[in-house]
């Protein structure tokens, strides 16, 4: 059989009947059994498109008519979000998005792992009651405009900078924190980095806030130490934002995509501002991770502990721990809370988390949880149940082995990527059987999709 190659040309207009959604939120149909992936155009929509990039196994195309609407598409509440694509489903209903969302995990499980689909109890997906402002920070890059500073995100494969006074998926106060010092910067003649000419100051304005407590962090990303005018700079944020507890500045004089430098400093107030999970509080540097959205976190925790089932004796591994977060949720009900993640200061803070909260029972090391747990069980400490949160990737092949030979009886997977969880479920299920995914969104109007699933060990 000879392999098909593309025979759609660059600019060719066609005909297309949209079969789903993909993993990246755009329209697929089939051209002469060719794949065409279509940004905006929603399942059951016939449209006509014009082919903008051919690649040997696929070809991107944008809509030129819809000739048959779906009837879950709506008008985006966001009036810039054709042009920005930090969101990508706004102009799908919520509900749908929630059902598409699903899909959109089922297509990874049926293109990365061997397991026959119909086994598999894929839930429906766990959405928000209300998906808007839910983003507890914001990063937007700084620029000027007709003489004027704005600040936003850099348009869809571009280098145009978007103005975005009101991002609706933002919780209000950090809205509210960007467009302020914006003004302020403008006022105060402060320079703003040029990326073009790499001339300038002030490259990023981050802010941070604390949904619980309503406390702001705001974090001024400059290419360099000295701020002219620095004084009154934090007179003024200190005088028109009130809320804003914790003033920092972090050095970046890199040419890099990267948001963040090796130094921060503080200018003014607090080092941390706190926020709550629960009956859990944190305390949050600049640079700490946390989840962004609280409200779903609390959802998405909770069927953490759901899935490890835990009486009270467990002894529990929670693999990429981060600043301990999901550790500390289990802590009340596990015998023995044992994390570990590569980042030192993550741990540090997990360490602090964990004596603040009165946990006699959790403890934090920097590792490789595949380098730490052969050791443990040699001690003779043989988790129970492990908990693993990898980054995009996926977990670490060598942990997957590790797990396999160590044979925990519950596993309990977050997954942010749903073709890193087939994938990864596909190496496991040689010794365990999944017992179902939950899928929970995390980012209501984007493209992704959190899920937790449950592994329990096959009886040899």
């Amino acid at each position: 059989m000879t392999k098909q190659t593309i025979t759609i040309k660059k600019g060719q207009q066609f005909p297309l009947t949209i079969k789903r959604l993909g993993i990246n939120g755009e329209g697929v149909g089939y051209f002469k059994k060719q794949v065409v992936f279509v940004p905006g155009a929603l399942p059951g929509e016939e449209v006509v498109v014009e082919a903008t990039n051919i690649h040997p196994k696929y070809a991107e195309a944008k809509i030129k008519k819809i000739r048959k609407r779906s009837p879950y598409r709506v008008t985006p509440r966001c009036p810039v979000y054709e042009q920005c694509g930090g969101c990508q489903l706004q102009h799908l209903d919520y509900q749908a998005q929630l059902r598409e969302k699903r899909d959109i995990v089922i297509q990874a499980f049926e293109r990365h792992c061997r397991l026959p689909i119909e086994t598999l109890e894929i839930r429906p997906t766990i959405g928000m009651d209300d998906p808007w402002h839910y983003r507890n920070k914001s990063q937007f890059q700084v620029g000027t405009k007709k003489g004027a500073v704005i600040a936003g995100l850099y348009g869809l494969n571009s280098h145009r900078l978007i103005d975005i006074p009101e991002c609706v998926i933002q919780h209000p106060a950090t809205n509210r924190v960007t467009n302020i010092v914006k003004m302020i910067l403008q006022d105060l003649r402060i320079p703003i980095y040029n990326e073009r000419a790499q001339t300038g100051l002030v490259r990023t304005i981050v802010a941070r806030v604390g949904f619980h407590t309503g406390d702001v962090q705001l974090v001024l990303i400059t290419t360099k130490k000295e701020i002219p005018r620095k004084e009154l700079l934090i007179d003024e944020i200190k005088r028109r934002l009130p809320e804003v507890k914790s003033i920092v500045q972090n050095i970046n004089g890199q040419k890099t995509s990267l948001i963040f430098g090796e130094e921060s400093f503080l200018l003014e107030g607090e080092e941390y501002i706190q926020e709550v999970l629960g009956d859990l509080s944190f305390e949050l540097s600049a640079r700490a991770f946390f989840q962004l959205n609280p409200v779903q976190t609390v959802k998405l925790y909770d069927e953490v502990k759901k899935a490890a089932a835990l009486t009270g004796t467990e002894k529990v591994v929670d693999a990429y721990c981060g600043v301990g977060t999901i550790g500390l949720w289990l802590a009340k009900d596990a015998g023995e809370i044992r994390g570990m993640d590569t980042i030192p200061e993550a741990i540090e803070d997990a360490k602090k988390n964990a004596k603040k909260h009165g946990f006699t029972n959790a403890m934090y090391v920097t590792g490789k949880a595949e380098v730490l747990l052969p050791k443990w069980v040699k001690e003779g400490w043989k988790p129970d149940v492990i908990v693993v949160d990898p980054p995009r990737t996926g977990c670490d092949q060598q942990l997957l082995q590790t797990i396999l030979r160590v044979k925990p009886k519950t596993v309990v997977y977050v997954s942010c990527n749903p073709s890193s969880l087939a994938r990864d479920v596909d190496v496991l299920s040689e010794r365990y059987t999944v017992d179902y995914i939950q899928p929970v969104d995390m980012f209501p109007h984007t493209a992704h999709v959190e899920c937790v699933s449950r592994l329990v060990l096959k009886n040899d």
